[in-house]
């Protein structure tokens, strides 16, 4: 149970008592145990008048608690007079909150000495008469808690408040200098500004911004501040709404707290976040100040406790990377049991990278993703909201899904989610989804995790789903995999990566109740994804789809699994494991799903996967609805997730298309929807690219004007969940109407790159935008200044009157000046980047109209063909001003293995010139000595030689320029370069036998070729 923080026997001293801040903070004291002298001189706002109705309103309520309380009516000016009030009534003096305060608001100009001099005696000299009295009472008992209160308008500067301003920023540097003199004696001073409703702000704010202000919301904090166990010192906080922050001319992300149930405990328990300035932005006004406070305290809130915070953890994602190699691969199989009979090539393809076979045993890709994740959370890198240690994790659930087969090697990028938790009060379960993309950025695997963390619930959520999913049957099983683990299974799974010393320490494990070490869960998941495939894929794990189980109980090394697997539909199954010697069910509720056979051999290559989605004609709107609507019956929870209705409107030729992911089971029919949430409208020929394409290729269509989205357009996002379909169901499709086995898409070769938008596209866009759209000026009346750095310019944007004009250049009496870097810019203008987070993250500053720089959401309706349109001019001008070659050589290179490419590229007219390893395949030149980068590209009908790098090589060959030009010209051979550590390989390791192709004379007439003895092999690779 979390300790409750009191203050028994400490005396507490509040100016300003009577209403508002002060009286929050002299209630919650008292009721924690202080006693506490209620200062309050009962003036009006902007200082005129006196009484004592307030101090003594107070005070009554406090001792009608129980509490104890004086009553003091003392101007703060008399400092000395207040402090001794607070000794005779209570003895002595522990805290004291400088929190009185007046208002005199007028501008520099028109401001008298007489407002001047009010403002600085009460907020400043006040502060320092009444501190300065009670400080030898601090130093001589050691002992004491200062918090004086500052405001945004001190911290920023407001129109109409110098007065203020200056007095409430002096009182900062007081604090800061209180602080190290009092450091030594255990005296410790803080600062608040706080955003709170009180008399000083009823006149600046409407109502119902005062109403998220609550006093109390502050309280919390100050108390924390003035508690003996808070070690806190020299700090400047910012709070208010539920928010609390700490500044160092940059204020941190902060903690928002339900704004009813918290307090000083709650604050402690969260203390490391509110103090933590990893996520930080740079106020500069005071709108920018209060703006996101209140923004926070207006959204509704999820809850949590101090372990789980809901609303934290839910806004949060992490992004990493890690790579895998055929090693990685092969190791993993060995661990999860693979490879036992070695001269079984259904099982040496797991473990034997040259094999032509060789491919990963599915369940690898939980490995890279969950691997990368405990390294984030062990090194503090985790999840925000998550507040809980390793020690409290058990891996309850995993699921696994592959949208393709893993290569033999990759490089990943990983994007971590939390999803949900469950208070299964006093435990919980946390679900972290993770997607794994490759280097070309399309999804390959997605894993979810779910945790069950010890002693972290009871905050009221909801228990979760039930159990029953993937309940084993009441029949005989259709297979059973009976497999004995090795006595040393832990500790060679353990090099993939899991170093948990519970798996391989034996002190370790009887420490945590076991009688020797226990085998990973995800060892055990392993072995039971080959169980299925060994009994319904034919061991082929290219056939995995996905994976979900539960673990029930652990397994020892050396122990027996039996896993028993019922057909739950064509590609279905579920199953459960038990260990045959103790009878114990170790996995649960489990299930597999498998993909149809697949009749092409895998290949043994890294580059990126191409989908088999092409024919010698396009994928029709019907073959792409029909594969659709087999996927919908399969997969009915798409309507619990979707939640949309999508209207497809194809030209060339017109169909129309209902996608109802909204409604019952879901239904995907021709027609038209009763009411659609998002439209979609594209010619036939562009369906295949919108249904099995990367992302990438989709927003082209999308920002090119070929694919127009109507209603909802956020909606239209949901569609990425159809990627899980995978592209093989659509090559069947085509295959079985062209009565032809489908084909891989060729990437065709072009002459010149399309060309990436830059800030000059973009003013050009928005010109031409202005031309057909005369008097915008009229409509949005604002003159916008953008200062572009990395590359600088400048460029005004005048919207002022009339129809509007762009130009390069700086222009006077802007409305509204926006700085940021050039790529921002265009991140931002092609709605691949959120103002609003460039704005808060501090990488876009507006100077002047702030509330101006809205009025640029007119160019969000630009169309986005206007961009394309110039992009294509530029692009056109490029290839005119550019001689045709079938070598690009733009960069400087060595002008003789520029010669041997280009007469490479004049031999090589066709592919089939080629050599034939290498059909359809992409290849990397990197030379060295000079450094220069080549690619062979065969994957078009016509080679590609090109001056430049290239990510999605098959193979990657590393070598000299020399040596490169010596393979050209017969005098050497890639076997001996490769033996001698002259060629390296990056890749597919086969695909460097046929260099020795490069050379243009007869093979006859070349050097003589190494012996057969001396292939290339890979242990042999330097």
């Amino acid at each position: 149970m979390t300790e409750t923080l009191r203050f028994d026997g400490k005396v507490a001293v509040v100016t300003g008592a009577g209403a508002g801040l002060g009286r929050s903070h002299a209630l919650a004291l008292a009721a924690r145990g202080a006693r506490v002298l209620v200062n309050d001189l009962g003036g009006g706002a902007h200082g005129g008048g006196a009484g004592t109705n307030a101090a003594d309103a107070v005070v009554a309520q406090i001792r009608a608690a129980g509490g104890e309380a004086a009553a003091n009516y003392d101007s703060v000016e008399d400092g000395a007079a207040i402090v001794q009030a607070a000794v005779d009534a209570f003895g002595t003096v522990d805290i004291l909150i400088n929190n009185a305060g007046i208002l005199r608001d007028v501008s520099f100009q028109k401001m008298s000495e007489q407002d001047w001099d009010l403002i600085y005696r009460v907020h400043l000299l006040g502060s320092m008469r009444v501190t300065q009295a009670a400080w030898p009472i601090l130093r001589d008992k050691q002992y004491g808690r200062i918090v004086m209160t500052t405001s945004a308008a001190g911290l920023y500067g407001n129109f109409g408040q110098a007065n203020y301003s200056a007095a409430k920023l002096a009182l900062v540097g007081l604090a800061q200098t209180l602080a190290e003199e009092g450091r030594a004696r255990n005296i410790h001073v803080n600062v608040i500004a706080p955003v709170a409703a009180s008399r000083l702000l009823s006149t600046v704010l409407p109502q119902e911004v005062l109403d998220l202000l609550k006093p109390e919301s502050v309280t919390a904090l100050v108390a924390w501040l003035c508690h003996e166990q808070c070690e806190q010192t020299k700090g400047l906080f910012e709070v208010g709404a539920g928010y609390i922050g700490k500044l160092r001319w940059q204020r941190s992300g902060g903690v928002f707290f339900p704004q009813a149930g918290f307090g000083p405990e709650q604050v402690r328990s969260r203390w490391d976040e509110i103090a933590d300035f990893s996520a930080s932005s740079y106020p500069t006004t005071t709108t920018e100040s209060v703006a996101p406070i209140l923004e926070g305290a207006a959204k509704p809130r999820l809850g949590g406790n101090e372990f789980i915070d809901l609303d934290a953890a839910s806004q949060d994602s992490i992004e990493a990377e890690s790579s895998y190699d055929e090693r990685d691969l092969a190791l993993y199989a060995l661990g999860v049991g693979a490879a036992r009979d070695a001269l079984d090539p259904q099982e040496l393809r797991y473990v034997y990278e040259l094999g032509d076979q060789f491919q990963a045993v599915p369940t690898y890709a939980v490995m890279p993703a969950l691997n990368t994740f405990l390294n984030l959370t062990r090194d503090g890198r985790g999840l925000r909201g998550l507040n809980y240690g390793l020690d409290r994790i058990l891996h309850g659930e995993q699921y696994t899904e592959l949208l393709r087969p893993l290569p033999p090697k990759a490089r990943l990028t990983h994007r971590y989610a939390f999803k949900t938790a469950y208070d299964k009060n006093p435990h919980a379960v946390v679900v972290i989804g993770c997607d794994s993309f490759d280097e070309s950025g399309e999804k390959l695997a997605y894993n979810e995790i779910s945790l069950f963390v010890r002693g972290t619930g009871g905050w009221g959520g909801e228990r979760g789903p039930g159990s029953e999913r993937n309940a084993a049957p009441d029949r005989e099983p259709d297979a059973v995999i009976e497999e004995r683990t090795d006595p040393n299974q832990a500790l060679l799974y353990r090099l993939s990566g899991d170093w948990n010393p519970m798996h391989a320490d034996p002190a370790f494990a009887r420490a945590f109740g076991f009688d020797r070490p226990i085998l990973h869960g995800l060892c055990t998941y392993g072995f039971v994804a080959r169980h299925v495939l060994r009994s319904f894929a034919d061991n082929d794990g290219r056939r995995f789809k996905s994976i979900r189980v539960r673990f029930a109980d652990s397994v020892f090394p050396g122990e027996t699994l039996v896993t028993r697997i019922w057909r739950d539909g064509e590609r279905r199954f579920v199953f459960e494991t038990r260990t045959k010697e103790r009878d114990t069910l170790v996995v649960s509720h489990a299930a597999m799903e498998l993909r149809e056979a697949v009749d092409a051999p895998v290949a043994n290559t890294a580059q990126k996967a191409q989908p088999a989605t092409a024919t010698a004609t396009h994928l029709s709107a019907a073959q792409a609805f029909e594969v659709i609507g087999d996927y919908l019956r399969e997969h009915p929870d798409l309507v619990r997730q979707v939640a949309t209705v999508f209207q497809f409107k194809v030209h060339k030729p017109d169909s129309d298309w209902v996608l109802d992911l909204r409604n019952g089971a879901g239904e995907c029919r021709a027609g038209v929807a009763e009411r659609a949430d998002c439209t979609l409208e594209l010619d036939e020929e562009h369906v295949q690219t919108l249904v099995t394409r990367p992302i990438g290729e989709v927003q082209q269509l999308y920002f090119g004007g070929k694919l127009k989205i109507g209603g909802n357009l956020m909606a239209s996002q949901k569609l990425a969940a159809l990627h899980a379909i995978g592209a093989e169901p659509y090559a069947r499709v085509l295959a079985r109407d062209a009565a032809a086995p489908p084909a891989i898409d060729a990437a065709p070769a072009a002459a010149v790159t399309p060309a990436v938008a830059t800030s000059a596209d973009l003013f050009e866009a928005i010109r031409r935008h202005i031309a057909h759209n005369p008097g915008l000026g009229d409509q949005v009346r604002t003159r916008f200044q953008f200062q572009l750095r990395n590359p600088d310019s400048q460029w005004l944007l005048d919207l002022k009157s009339g129809d509007g004009t762009v130009v390069e250049g700086a222009g006077d009496s802007a409305d509204a000046t926006l700085e940021l870097d050039d790529a921002d810019f265009v991140a931002m203008s092609t709605r691949r980047a959120d103002a609003q987070k460039l704005y808060f993250g501090g990488k876009l500053k507006i100077a002047g109209n702030i509330m101006a720089s809205q009025k640029l959401m007119f160019l969000q309706k630009i169309d986005p063909a206007l961009l394309q349109a110039v992009l294509a001019e530029r692009s056109a001008g490029a290839a005119d001003a550019t001689p045709p070659a079938s070598v690009d050589s733009a960069a400087p290179r060595t002008s003789d293995i520029a010669r041997l490419f280009a007469e490479l590229a004049a031999r090589w007219q066709t592919r089939d010139d080629a050599p034939p390893q290498w059909h359809g395949q992409a290849l990397a030149f990197r030379l060295e000595d000079p450094r220069s980068d080549w690619s062979v590209d065969l994957r078009g009908a016509k080679p590609l030689i090109q001056s430049a790098a290239i990510d999605t090589a098959a193979a990657t060959f590393l070598l000299a320029d020399q040596d490169l030009a010596a393979l050209f010209a017969g005098s050497a051979h890639a076997a001996d370069l490769f033996q001698r550590g002259r060629l390296r390989v990056e890749g597919d390791l086969r695909l460097a036998h046929a260099l020795d192709r490069l050379a243009a004379a007869p093979a006859q007439a070349r050097t003589a070729a190494p012996p057969a003895t001396a292939p290339i092999h890979e242990d042999t690779q330097a």
